[in-house]
């Protein structure tokens, strides 16, 4: 079936070039005859490079050096309608037109290959992001899962953001955390929090216990790569979340990151309290020194994860974003209609484009807990721009 479609998609592509591509052949046919019917002193053959001007917005440079050619060939004709080619203004307009289209096709040939590398960029981004941060799935335990993934850079697709979750011993637990910085050069110490949590979170330790192992990694991780001016640059926000499958009593730990928001229906949004300890890499901390702050998640209810790069984004009057007024008129919706109302309403406030990486996650918790789990550690996925 994908095969077909594609087929069908390019057969498509085909007709729709060649269709327009009898816009510029129409224009030197109905220049050419309006040029030789014109009186001696009206020059209509300069206006012929409309032609190769317009075929590079739906086609190639070979095509649009076809159309130059043809441009030129139509000069000829006009010229020997009206005095030769041994006339200066013939000589010198077919100079014109040649050089004229010479330099659109090479236009045409350096935005070809620009587009191509960009291509690729995007393409390896995209195999790094799904490399990275695994796929979400719709459903694990009693909960159900959407996300999102707004990268600032666009050739990037990815960047500081991230989250990822984790399923045993009948609880989920998850992780969301904004890496200083964003593009790529935020992707290692992401990379690098996302294997560690993957590593540790399925392990019979408490959150707190957890956090230490992320701001080990973190400290680590500077340490080999920073230089000693760089001490104490290299910082990453994450919160931690426990949810058990069958009691509503929700734990988290927050390491510098912004509280969740509460979602409960009837337009009901609550921010559960929350006691933050100082980003990873700040300082070197421990167990003690996390708190662990609960609140109820009760069936029903969704559970609205987000990194600052939402709550920050600007719009034309530098105002914020007001996420929690906003998604007070979706508090009903499911998780996926949730996100893609945010998405939508984030990048029109914005004027669609972000200054920083934004990342959501929705958690709805089901009124039944579902027999059938997943098992293992998952990670980013991502409703994608």
């Amino acid at each position: 079936m994908g095969s077909r479609w594609s087929v069908a998609g390019l057969r498509q592509s085909w007709q729709s070039s060649h269709i327009l591509l009898l816009l510029p052949v129409l224009l030197i046919v109905l220049i050419t005859v309006a040029a030789i019917d014109a009186p001696p002193d009206v020059h209509l053959g300069p206006t012929l490079v409309i032609a190769p001007a317009l075929t590079p917005s739906f086609a190639g440079p070979r095509t649009t050096a076809l159309v130059g050619a043809l441009a030129v060939a139509a000069q000829v004709v006009i010229a020997v309608f009206h005095g030769g080619l041994v006339s200066a203004n013939h000589i010198v307009q077919l100079v014109t037109l040649t050089m004229l289209s010479v330099i659109v096709v090479v236009y045409c040939a350096v935005r070809e290959r620009r587009s191509a590398q960009l291509a690729q960029v995007r393409s390896v981004a995209e195999a790094a992001q799904h490399v990275l941060m695994w796929p979400l799935p719709e459903q694990i335990g009693p909960l159900r899962i959407a996300s999102l993934y707004l990268a600032a850079e666009d050739e990037a697709q990815i960047g500081g953001d991230l989250y990822a979750v984790t399923r045993s011993e009948g609880q989920v637990r998850v992780l969301i955390g904004d890496v200083r910085g964003k593009g790529l050069a935020a992707v290692g110490e992401a990379a690098l929090l996302l294997g560690a949590f993957r590593e540790s979170a399925h392990r019979d330790i408490t959150l707190p216990e957890l956090a230490v192992v992320l701001e080990q990694s973190v400290t680590r991780y500077a340490a080999d790569r920073d230089s000693p001016e760089e001490a104490g640059e290299r910082f990453a926000t994450a919160l931690l979340i426990e949810i058990p499958d069958l009691d509503p009593v929700t734990r988290m730990t927050s390491c510098g990151h912004p509280p969740p928001l509460l979602l409960s229906p009837g337009h009901a949004v609550t921010v559960p309290s929350l006691h933050p300890s100082p980003p990873l890499g700040v300082r070197c901390s421990r167990a003690d020194e996390h708190t662990v702050d609960v609140f109820s998640f009760e069936p029903g209810d969704t559970l609205l994860l987000y990194t600052d790069g939402v709550v920050e984004a600007r719009d034309a009057r530098r105002c914020f974003y007001p996420l929690a007024n906003r998604v007070a008129q979706w508090t009903d919706a499911s998780p996926e209609s949730l996100i893609h109302h945010v998405r939508r309403d984030l990048l029109f406030h914005a004027g669609g484009h972000l200054g920083d990486d934004a990342a959501l996650i929705a958690l709805h918790r089901t009124p039944t807990v579902h027999r059938r789990h997943h098992h293992g550690v998952l990670g980013h996925g991502s409703a994608r721009t």
